[in-house]
C-alpha cells in the first residue's frame, strides 16, 4: 500500500499580514517545535523577518522601526537548533517600494539586513536556507531585479539555499485579472531564465487557481523545473479561499486533494501555514479538527 504524503515543512508567520496574531510566547513555541519533531515536520520557514515598520528581531537596519520586545529571530533559531529543525529565514518587504517600480529602494533596504542577520544569527546550526519574501504571480514589479540582487546577496552573505513561493493568477486571487495556464507558464518561463543561479527552490502556491486546474498546473511548473535545474516544492494552503471570512482552516477533503495533486511531482510539501490552521495548538478550534483528520490519513 502507497505512503500517504505528508507534509514536512511550514512557514511561521510572525509579521502578520492577514491573519490575526495567537501571541505565542517562547513556551508555545516550543510545544510547536515539539510537535513538529514527533510528526516529520523537518523544515520551517520564516515568511518575512520585516515588514514595513515592524520585525521580528531589534534590527538596527530597517527605518522608523516599531519597538520590539522580544527577539523571535533567536527563538525560533534556538529551538529549531534544539530540535533538529532547518530553517529558511525570510528576507525583508517594504510593503511599498517594489509596488512603487522604485525596485532599487527594495533592494538597498535588504542587503543591509540580510548582512546584518548573518552577523547575528549565522552561527546557528539550524539556519539552513533563506526565503525572498516577495511573492508575485507573474512578471511585473520588477520581480527580476528583486530575485537577482537580493537572492544573489543572500548567497554571497550565506551561501544556503534560496526559496521562493509565488502563485498562479487564478480566479480566487483578484487583483489584476485571471490568467490562463498556458499565459502562467510563459511568465515563468521567463522568469526562470532570467534569474538563473538567484534561487534554487520554487514552491508554488496552491490556493488561487480552481481545485480542477491544479493538476496540470502542477505538471507544468514541474517540467519548467527540471529545465532550469530549479527543486520544485509545494506550498499547500491550509487555509480556505473559498469561504466569504479570511480565512478559516481548509476543508479537509479539498486539502487531502491538493496534497495528493502535489505528490506526484513535488520533492517536498510544505504549508501556510501550519500554526494557525492546522497545529492541535492553533487558536481556531477547525484545526485542531483539521490536524485529526491529516493524523488519520497520514498514520501519525
Amino acid at each position: 500500500m502507497p505512503t500517504a504524503p505528508r507534509i514536512t515543512g511550514t512557514f511561521l508567520d510572525e509579521i502578520t499580514h492577514d491573519i490575526p496574531s495567537q501571541n505565542w510566547g517562547e513556551k508555545c513555541w516550543r510545544k510547536e517545535f515539539e510537535l513538529y519533531q514527533k510528526i516529520g515536520i523537518d523544515t520551517v520557514v520564516i515568511i518575512r523577518a520585516g515588514y514595513q515598520n515592524k520585525c521580528i528581531f531589534p534590527s538596527k537596519t530597517i527605518p522608523n522601526l516599531l519597538p520590539v520586545y522580544e527577539d523571535l529571530g533567536e527563538i525560533f533559531l534556538s529551538l529549531a537548533d534544539e530540535y533538529d529543525l532547518n530553517l529558511y529565514w525570510g528576507t525583508y518587504d517594504s510593503g511599498n517600494y517594489w509596488w512603487a517600480r522604485s525596485w532599487w529602494k527594495e533592494v538597498e533596504l535588504n542587503l543591509p539586513f540580510i548582512d546584518e542577520v548573518v552577523e547575528r544569527y549565522g552561527h546557528h546550526k539550524s539556519f539552513k536556507g533563506w526565503y525572498l519574501c516577495h511573492e508575485t504571480s507573474k512578471n511585473d514589479a520588477h520581480i527580476i531585479e528583486l530575485f537577482n540582487h537580493i537572492g544573489k546577496h543572500c548567497k554571497a552573505a550565506k551561501d544556503l539555499p534560496v526559496l521562493i513561493s509565488p502563485y498562479p493568477q487564478g480566479a480566487k486571487q483578484g487583483g489584476g485579472g485571471v490568467m490562463s495556464l498556458d499565459d502562467s507558464f510563459d511568465h515563468w518561463d521567463r522568469i526562470f531564465d532570467a534569474t538563473q543561479e538567484s534561487f534554487d527552490i520554487c514552491a508554488f502556491q496552491d490556493g488561487q487557481i480552481h481545485y480542477q486546474e491544479l493538476p496540470r498546473f502542477i505538471e507544468g511548473i514541474g517540467k519548467l523545473g527540471e529545465k532550469y535545474g530549479v527543486s520544485i516544492w509545494s506550498n499547500l494552503e491550509t487555509f480556505d479561499r473559498d469561504m466569504p471570512i479570511k480565512f478559516p482552516p481548509a476543508d479537509w477533503r479539498y486539502l487531502r486533494f491538493k496534497m495528493e495533486a502535489a505528490s506526484k511531482v513535488a520533492e517536498k510539501i510544505i504549508t501556510f501555514e501550519f500554526p494557525h490552521f492546522m497545529s492541535p495548538n492553533s487558536c481556531y478550534p477547525a484545526a485542531h479538527n483539521l490536524f485529526e483528520r491529516y493524523s488519520e490519513y497520514a498514520g501519525l
